[in-house]
């Protein structure tokens, strides 16, 4: 089994596939050439599954790493008794791609360059490739300039300058260099009918490395909009987000990875390798503040395409979709896999497609109010597509669905669910100039207002003094936080900042870290949640408790790891990072919570739940 911390990877991007890269210099994640495609290295799922380290051969070895400046290239620092070596990872995005075009022609390629800055430090290589999450063990074979690895659809072709000794599926290699030496390596994989070429010699390889090198830093230049807290963790979010995004269609994952639980040993093991409705609108606010309108019009652009003809035939609208706007993400076992510290099942696939989760209509008509300014001519494919999930709202925000945690037990009447139907309306009928649908605004004013009296006379629990999880329900969700950040009631509401206080003593642990909610028909405990305790310093600052926001920000903040990548959960009793990683809806949270704070630390102090009980 695998075991080590998911904490301790480092996130390598093209904009169109990912690997994550530990510590010590091994890539135990590569998919190629797409996020979703299966998986060449995967021991971060299982230790047979295949890696490739680069990494001294001999120890005591005193280690550190960064990202190059404005970049996601990665460089690790081996202090030896020695000698110092460094190591440069990135998957090498295409020529001279500079600014949006990141990820444009991406040509699929892994590039390891290792250097010996001072003294002689002896290198091992270990090479062991595992097409099809560690099904194939390929046939190694040399070939001019480096190794192929033969088995399954795919040739997975190794630039290599050493020769490396082959047994079995497995190379190993062990070179000394000495101060000044330094050697290249480029990894990809072509279809097994099309013809081999390795041909990545070192001065290619250090060419393309450099020019990675500039094309994440033209990006990061033209996204530099935020000023203000934390600018510096708000801009590398921003990269996160970017590099969690396939360039060819817009579409952002949510994470890079499969099937990293949610408990140490649990079962809720999910592909997050796909895009969510459900983050639209939070993503969108996410690339207003770090990134640019071209992020935000491209995500709403995919996601538009994506849903199309849906509302057209009745059917729901989707939750989510591939990340090439595929709908059917049937899911499937993988039983060779004993999963991360034995954590099983691995998925792949995600059945939560299948669900109904009536918050979608809000997230996309909220994205669309975020994406479109007042008085913009929308085509009137859009036009007619937003209509449509306005009309949906109004027609099923009465039924029950699965919620914003896709419960996989019995269908309630979330509130989530019905704020975001109300969402969907209120942004309806700002913009329907735009969408040309001044006859539905009564309608839609109606069915609005029958959602809000339904929220406060159903979603509140005198018995909790707080907003709950489904209507009549006396269980506390941090989704409830949303009542204010979306406009639904003014954060000065008594209702409101007694749910923040609720918040803060039944969800909250003592590392400061919000829980989604308590108890589930899994019945199964689980970490907290960094996204809901972004959301708590989000509502914090919202009502006025600007302090004690920063604290509960920086709790959050304090659980990234050395370069600043955020998990989905982390374990309340070790701090560890737990889930699937990184997380883009954490870094989401993140930029919006920064933002929050920053704008409410300019406006004037009013009194509020601070004054008689601190969260």
């Amino acid at each position: 089994m695998s075991t080590r911390p998911i904490g301790d990877h480092a996130l390598l991007s093209d904009c169109r596939s990912a690997a994550l890269v530990t510590s010590d210099g091994s890539v135990d994640w590569l998919c190629l050439p797409r996020f979703d495609s299966p998986a060449i290295f995967a021991r971060l799922l299982d230790e047979d599954a295949g890696h490739w380290s680069i990494r001294p051969l001999t120890g005591p070895v005193d280690i550190s790493r960064r990202y190059i400046e404005h970049t996601l290239v990665l460089e690790t620092v081996f202090r030896t008794a020695g000698g110092t070596a460094v190591l440069r990872d990135a998957l090498a995005l295409g020529r001279r791609e500079r600014g949006h075009a990141l990820g444009t022609a991406s040509p699929g390629t892994l590039l390891r360059q290792i250097t010996c800055t001072e003294g002689r430090v002896d290198i091992e290589i270990a090479y062991a490739p595992r097409p099809e999450f560690g099904l194939v063990h390929p046939l190694l074979s040399a070939v001019r300039g480096g190794l192929a690895a033969y088995g399954g659809a795919h040739v997975v072709l190794l630039s290599s300058p050493v020769d490396l000794r082959v047994s079995g599926s497995t190379a190993h290699g062990r070179i000394p260099l000495s101060a000044g030496q330094r050697l290249g390596f480029a990894l990809h994989a072509v279809p097994a009918w099309e013809g081999e070429s390795v041909g990545w010699r070192a001065g290619r390889i250090r060419h393309r490395m450099s020019d990675t090198v500039k094309g994440w830093r033209s990006w990061s230049k033209l996204h530099r909009g935020y000023v203000g807290p934390w600018q510096d963790e708000v801009a590398h979010s921003g990269r996160v987000l970017r590099a969690l995004t396939f360039a060819p269609t817009g579409a952002i994952v949510a994470a890079a990875t499969t099937s990293l639980p949610e408990k140490t040993g649990g079962t809720r093991n999910w592909d997050y390798r796909y895009t969510w409705v459900r983050d639209a609108s939070f993503t969108l606010q996410a690339l207003a503040t770090a990134a640019c309108e071209k992020e935000k019009n491209l995500f709403f652009g995919f996601l538009a395409r994506a849903a199309a003809t849906q509302l057209d035939r009745g059917a729901d609208l989707q939750i989510m979709y591939g990340i090439g706007g595929e709908r059917d993400l049937s899911e499937r076992l993988l039983p060779h896999l004993t999963g991360w510290r034995n954590s099983g099942p691995v998925r792949i696939g995600n059945d939560a497609w299948r669900q109904r989760q009536l918050d979608v209509y809000g997230e996309l008509l909220d994205a669309a109010h975020e994406c479109f300014p007042p008085g913009e001519r929308l085509d009137p494919t859009t036009r007619a597509f937003l209509v449509q999930a306005a009309d949906a709202a109004a027609r099923r925000w009465t039924e029950p669905d699965q919620g914003i945690w896709e419960g996989r037990g019995p269908s309630k009447h979330f509130l989530h669910s019905k704020l975001m139907c109300w969402v969907a309306l209120d942004r309806a009928i700002t913009m329907a100039p735009a969408l040309q649908a001044h006859e539905r605004v009564p309608h839609w004013r109606h069915e609005r207002d029958t959602v809000r009296q339904a929220i406060e006379e159903h979603g509140w629990s005198p018995r909790s003094g707080a907003f709950t999880q489904a209507f009549g329900s006396d269980e506390l969700d941090a989704s409830a936080l949303m009542l204010p950040i979306v406009g639904f009631l003014p954060p000065q509401d008594p209702r409101v900042q007694s749910t923040v206080l609720a918040v803060a003593t039944q969800l909250t642990d003592r590392n400061g870290l919000v829980r989604r909610y308590l108890g589930d028909e899994i019945e199964e405990a689980e970490g907290t949640f960094l996204l809901c305790t972004f959301w708590f310093a989000h509502a914090l600052a919202l009502t006025g408790h600007v302090v004690r926001a920063r604290q509960v920000f920086r709790s959050a903040l304090a659980h990234a790891n050395d370069v600043g990548l955020l998990a989905e959960e982390t374990d309340p009793a070790t701090g560890e990072a737990l889930g699937n990683y990184p997380q883009a809806f954490s870094h989401i949270g993140l930029i919006n919570a920064a933002r929050a704070i920053r704008d409410a630390g300019q406006q004037p102090p009013w009194q509020g739940i601070e004054d008689r009980s601190p969260p």
